[in-house]
């Protein structure tokens, strides 16, 4: 009698163990990794900036008033404090009971949905108001934020140009002070509000 032998093309090896079968979720998992991992190699940005020790614009408001240090900030004679280089904000003109900043939105300002962060315009608008209330104080007299709230009104992209924050007093009292600020695109269009109370106090 002749024996059948078993076809060797279709037998498979023992310990060959049978391939499984990826899941959309693992396959879009993968995908994903693969276009961060891609992202991370072609489309890396860096970034630098300087700022001087703050202690000097510290001792000047001791001996300066408000409007005095804003006016020297603005023609250079002062430094900026860091954040405002932090920020990457150019311009800022004062006058009394009044300030404005200015900046242009930049990709190392942006959240993950792509436009600039909450934070980013809170804290230049949180700026220009408390300085708007820093330009009606005399020499020796400091302030503190007491509160700070803030309406988002449009989103701020590359594309809004170049933006203008001005802040202005509406109320200063002894001891505290009630400031709002605008922020505002390159048409003009009101992207942001806030209002600010601020704390007046001697300093030592």
């Amino acid at each position: 009698m002749t024996q059948t032998q078993p076809d060797e093309r279709t037998k498979a090896p023992a310990d060959e163990a049978p391939q499984r079968t990826k899941g959309p979720a693992e396959e879009t998992a993968q995908r994903t990794e693969a276009t961060l991992q891609r992202a991370d190699e072609t489309l890396q940005r860096t970034r630098t900036f300087s700022w001087t020790d703050p202690a000097q614009q510290a001792a000047a408001i001791g001996t300066l008033s408000g409007l005095d240090l804003l006016q020297a900030m603005s023609r250079g004679d002062v430094p900026p404090p860091p954040v405002i280089n932090m920020l990457g904000a150019g311009a800022l003109t004062a006058s009394e009971g009044s300030v404005t900043i200015e900046l242009d939105p930049q990709e190392f300002h942006y959240n993950p949905l792509g436009t600039v962060h909450g934070g980013v315009i809170a804290t230049l608008l949180d700026t220009a108001a408390a300085c708007s209330v820093h330009s009606t104080l005399p020499p020796g007299t400091g302030y503190t934020s007491l509160d700070l709230n803030v309406k988002f009104l449009r989103p701020v992209t590359l594309s809004s140009g170049h933006l203008t924050c001005t802040g202005t007093v509406l109320q200063r009292g002894r001891r505290t002070a009630l400031a709002e600020a605008r922020l505002t695109d390159a048409q003009g269009k009101l992207t942001a509000h806030a209002t600010s109370t601020c704390l007046l106090f001697d300093l030592p």
